[in-house]
């Protein structure tokens, strides 16, 4: 008998009963996460015997966390903040990407072998694509070196983009940008190089002369919403792709500015948001999530 639960938004999960394979996310804290609404969705709307929850889990307990998986025979789960590195450990084998960015998104589970995948710089290619976009021979410049930054590059380095200039303050982060330039280096053919964000002559240079600007930072998103790294429209050209990882609020101030300069490509997050979770989606099950559907569920509200 079919078993479905219903939420404002329709379907919410599919059928829940002996047979339901188990996807959890693995972060601490994760209670605001938009995943579970995705990919419960996601599965309503195929009809796949899955269900996905959330698990508040730290470093602390994330290796009796990663065990369970094999015990209880979960197809997999996603990780998160503080776990993306700190997994690794506890992991049979690793995705190429997930080796060159030294951390993981993804977890699936093949009859008790666990690989870790990262997906957010597959999101983000695929977001351009969504828009007829390709990375490859293109010049890009990309500002942080953090959870989002690191793919991003990474990927973006192994589907052909031509030159890759990371931009990062000498804070914390930056010893995680210098691995990024060697690794990227070492695994592909792309050029690849690093400098001090507070270099405002040679940042305003390179993005005039690219024809992706990234911000993969946290500014412009809550409680710097009111911020951005770049301030002056003059420092783009309309030819170019503007893309902020932030997806609160749905218009950015670093949007606000592009969209000055009369940018024609001006993105925001949600585009990643959605084509990362995707990606592991296919991964578990080996279906394409209806990613039109789940933008128009969760997201139906953004022009507002």
């Amino acid at each position: 008998m079919e078993n479905k639960i219903t939420g404002i938004n329709g379907p919410i999960t599919g059928w829940l009963d002996g047979h339901t394979y188990l996807i959890g996310l693995m972060a601490y804290p994760i209670r605001h996460s938009m995943s579970p609404t995705m990919h419960n969705n996601a599965f309503a709307k195929l009809g796949l015997n899955y269900a996905y929850l959330c698990f508040e889990v730290g470093n602390d307990k994330l290796e009796g966390a990663v065990n369970a998986i094999r015990t209880l025979d979960m197809r997999g789960s996603n990780v998160s903040m503080p776990n993306k590195k700190e997994v690794i450990k506890y992991l049979d084998k690793l995705s190429p990407a997930s080796k060159m960015c030294d951390a993981v998104n993804t977890i699936v589970n093949d009859n008790g072998v666990l690989t870790g995948y990262t997906t957010d710089g597959i999101g983000f290619v695929q977001a351009l694509k969504d828009e007829n976009i390709s990375v490859k021979d293109k010049v890009m410049t990309l500002t942080g070196a953090g959870g989002a930054a690191t793919p991003i590059a990474v990927q973006s380095a192994l589907d052909g983009v031509k030159e890759i200039r990371i931009f990062n303050i000498k804070d914390n982060k930056w010893p995680q940008a210098e691995k990024n330039v060697k690794t990227i280096r070492e695994n592909t053919d792309c050029k690849v190089s690093l400098t001090d964000l507070a270099d405002k002559d040679a940042f305003k240079k390179s993005i005039a002369e690219s024809d992706i600007y990234c911000d993969a930072t946290g500014v412009g998103m809550k409680p710097l919403e009111d911020m951005t790294l770049v301030e002056d429209p003059s420092w783009f050209h309309k030819d170019m792709v503007v893309f902020d990882t932030v997806y609160a609020p749905r218009t950015t101030k670093l949007m606000k500015v592009a969209q000055k300069a009369g940018v024609e490509h001006v993105f925001n997050g949600i585009g990643m948001m959605i084509e990362q979770g995707a990606a592991a989606f296919k991964l578990w099950t080996g279906k394409d999530m209806p990613t039109d559907y789940i933008r128009q569920i969760m997201f139906e509200d953004e022009n507002k």
